[in-house]
């Protein structure tokens, strides 16, 4: 069933708070002037990314209530706030950002028909995709990449292993709003805000799995700078999310099972992130899509654990 050009506007405001599962439009809200309160940029491309992909999936006749849901625009919301952090605020960021859209919004599609037999969700892999070809491909164009270089990580200029108090606050925080790329305590403060308008369990999961990717990241010994700017966080903070009551019913036992996820996407963030550094070490959301595809998958096979119904 084709949606009605009415639905879009609600659609495209849960575009952007669906990145972390949320349809509440008061959650999306909450997301939208958080990426605001990260620089004018985020808010901007990362709207444009939302409107493009959904109006790309509405034009190629996606179904209404994906569409209604929000579920079409949440890659391009996240294609759009990547690319302006890569490529800066400039015209052909523009470009890229409508090209990369429609990119994710088809193979989206592509993925959905794929995965559906198999009950599984695309997750963020079309954002995943679409943004690790144009990272790789961008240095081979001027226009793209007029002299840029590759991005170095918080610990490039702070080395070390020893996380002060500071690097534990704020990197809790931090792991939030890493979801979005803002790397700034109180941006992701705001997205925690959202998180609870959807529910107290949604917030909490995902301030214990920031914390668990923390910990992990500490007791593997990563660098202090990269812990506290929430780069060991955020993959952890899906994958809790999507594990904790979103995908799978949270007994006890599933519980377990998210705290797992979160902290294998904690230990593939770097293994990710080495992968990559030839092309600047992007990791993007890859660890969270691989990390609780696979989790998902072992589901039906697990007399212990429930998937939710839908």
């Amino acid at each position: 069933m084709r949606s009605n050009v009415s639905d879009l506007p609600l659609g495209t405001l849960r575009g952007v708070s669906q990145v972390d599962f949320q349809s509440d439009w008061r959650t999306a809200i909450c997301f939208i002037v958080a990426l605001f309160a990260g620089g004018w940029q985020f808010g901007v491309f990362g709207l444009l990314g939302t409107v493009v992909a959904t109006l790309t999936a509405w034009f190629l006749g996606a179904s209404g209530p994906r569409l209604a849901g929000g579920l079409e625009g949440f890659n391009g919301t996240l294609i759009g706030v990547a690319l302006v952090l890569y490529f800066d605020a400039r015209w052909i960021t523009v470009l890229l950002v409508v090209i990369g859209a429609i990119m994710g919004s088809v193979l989206t599609s592509a993925l959905n028909a794929m995965l559906t037999p198999h009950n599984l969700p695309t997750f963020t892999a079309p954002f995943c995709a679409v943004t690790t070809v144009m990272l790789v491909g961008g240095p081979s164009y001027a226009r793209v990449w007029h002299g840029r270089s590759l991005a170095a990580s918080p610990s490039a200029a702070h080395p070390g292993s020893s996380v002060t108090f500071s690097d534990l606050w704020q990197g809790l925080l931090n792991g939030i709003g890493q979801v979005f790329f803002q790397g700034t305590w109180y941006v992701g403060l705001i997205f925690l805000i959202g998180l609870a308008f959807a529910g107290w369990m949604v917030a909490v999961a995902a301030v214990i799995s920031s914390a668990v990717g923390m910990v992990v990241a500490i007791l593997l010994g990563a660098q202090a700078a990269d812990i506290g700017a929430g780069l060991y966080g955020y993959n952890a903070v899906l994958t809790g999310i999507a594990l904790c009551g979103t995908f799978v019913v949270p007994t006890a036992l599933g519980l377990v099972y998210a705290l797992a996820g979160a902290v294998s996407a904690t230990v593939l963030s770097a293994f990710v992130g080495d992968l990559f550094e030839p092309v600047g070490g992007h990791t993007l959301t890859w660890p969270f899509v691989l990390v609780t595809w696979i989790f998902l998958g072992a589901v039906p096979v697990l007399a212990g654990l429930r998937r939710v119904s839908t």
